[in-house]
């Protein structure tokens, strides 16, 4: 059995990073990510070295362009990795403008590093189609090959499929789930399960829980809009900039486009503004605009029917830092209702926590969560202790929490528990090891007990193994 070490997104939910290895003298690594919340190491800087060997790597995998997957790559290049980078094709799109953004934060504000930096990125990307073959090692007798498949998480997003043949003829598949995304979700085609696999790497976020269907969502998001409609509020959407942003503008267009047509030009949706406080968001959904031939087929017959699910009448986008602080004191003063969409995912920096500071005191107030609130981010104190009348610490300052809080599961962009047993029910080969990572203990522990129980069900072996 090939021997697979994890250096992140094994006990954790953030970090990812796999490294297969083929043999002494080959291996390739999946993903490379940034480690977030309470997963982040004490020191901050220690969390950023590529401590492992990267001597044998022929080539990294990556499964999708969040921060989470990707954003070690900057040292993992310093490190001295030279080899392919391989990715789908709207990943390599997409990639260049996440890592910039990492590297302005994190790495380095130079534009002439940044400019180096992207242009070596840029030779060593390989954007592979969806479903073909991809030859990493053919060295004598021993042969390793890629395939990606579409795992429904974010656009272009992967899970990964690997076929290995050893020296000796034997051969093993092993497949890396990546994050796969919920069947239904806008814009982009649920992932299908591959014909089969000996191991399989499978994330668990979500693997202790369901998600709501669709139309309970968007119905739950239509009431925490008109709530704040009523009180004369803002709803405030911390989001990733990248997937779910554009999600929830694909579902807002739905809601407005339904109320319109029900009801005429209904006032207070006609009325209500929906602002992306983001300029990489802003520059992510226009990518993702020109990325259509990857959107899924009801999103397609949308834009034949002249609709625009990313490009509609109410959105506004909010670019420079000064517009950003008027915006904000404006919302916070006026109480004219509208939805503003604005990073971080988590509450963990960026532009939501002044939206936070000023509002979250004010019962007109309401904050939506659609996405995972990573342990030890604000975000997580937020959504637990909101409900409850408690209070948050956002820059040294301690704020009673007033505002509403919401949590919208059903946004997810990860498969549930249902999902994740389906993906492995549905091949025609079950691997017999599946390595549960990207989750918290009770998640991996729940996912553990009802893949085992599947598996005795069938009258079929298995060794569930919490990665470590």
């Amino acid at each position: 059995m090939l021997d697979i070490l994890h250096h992140g997104g094994a006990e954790g939910v953030t970090g990812s990073c796999h490294q297969l290895i083929l043999n002494h003298d080959h291996s390739m690594l999946i993903d490379c990510g940034l480690f977030q919340g309470e997963d982040e190491a004490q020191d901050s800087f220690e969390q950023l070295n590529v401590d492992f060997d990267i001597s044998t790597l022929n080539a990294l995998i990556v499964t999708h362009v969040h921060i989470d997957h990707i954003g070690r790559l900057p040292y993992l290049l310093a490190a001295g990795f030279a080899g392919p980078i391989l990715c789908s094709i709207p990943s390599a799109t997409l990639l260049p403008l996440v890592i910039e953004d990492a590297l302005k934060i994190g790495f380095t504000r130079n534009a002439r590093l940044i400019e180096q930096f992207q242009a070596q990125l840029e030779r060593q990307l390989v954007p592979l189609p969806y479903g073909q073959w991809h030859t990493v090692v053919d060295a004598g007798d021993m042969t390793t090959r890629v395939k990606l498949k579409r795992a429904g998480h974010i656009l272009g997003s992967s899970y990964v499929e690997v076929s290995h043949q050893n020296a000796q003829g034997e051969k093993a598949r092993v497949v890396f789930s990546g994050d796969l995304g919920a069947p239904y979700a806008p814009l982009l085609p649920a992932p299908k399960s591959p014909y089969g696999c000996d191991q399989l790497v499978l994330e668990s976020t979500y693997g202790d829980r369901r998600h709501p269907d669709r139309r309970v969502r968007r119905a739950t998001l239509k009431a925490a809009i008109e709530q704040a409609l009523a009180n004369g509020g803002t709803v405030m959407v911390p989001a990733f900039s990248i997937g779910r942003t554009q999600e929830l503008l694909y579902e807002l267009e739905t809601i407005i486009h339904q109320e319109r047509g029900a009801r005429g030009r209904a006032l207070a949706w006609q009325d209500l503004e929906i602002i992306v406080d983001s300029p990489l968001a802003a520059r992510f959904t226009d990518v993702y605009r020109t990325l259509k031939p990857y959107w899924d087929a009801e999103a397609q017959r949308r834009l034949r029917g002249g609709r625009h699910p990313l490009s509609f009448e109410n959105l506004y986008t909010v670019e420079s830092h000064a517009a950003h602080e008027q915006t904000v004191a404006y919302l916070a003063k006026t109480g004219r209702p509208a939805v503003v969409i604005a990073a971080s995912g988590m509450c963990a920096g960026g532009r939501i926590m002044n939206y936070l500071s000023a509002m979250l005191g004010d019962a007109r107030h309401q904050v939506l969560f659609v996405g995972y609130q990573g342990a030890g981010t604000p975000g997580r104190d937020i959504q637990a202790y909101g409900p409850r009348g408690g209070w948050v610490e956002i820059e040294g300052e301690r704020i009673d929490i007033k505002a509403g809080i919401t949590t919208l599961s059903g946004y997810s962009a990860h498969a549930d528990q249902k999902d994740l047993l389906n993906f492995v029910k549905r091949m025609r080969r079950w691997p017999h090891t599946i390595r549960l990572v990207h989750g918290e203990q009770n998640a991996r522990a729940a996912l553990k007990r009802e893949l085992e129980a599947l598996y005795r069900r069938k009258g079929r072996e298995v060794e569930v193994i919490n990665a470590e």
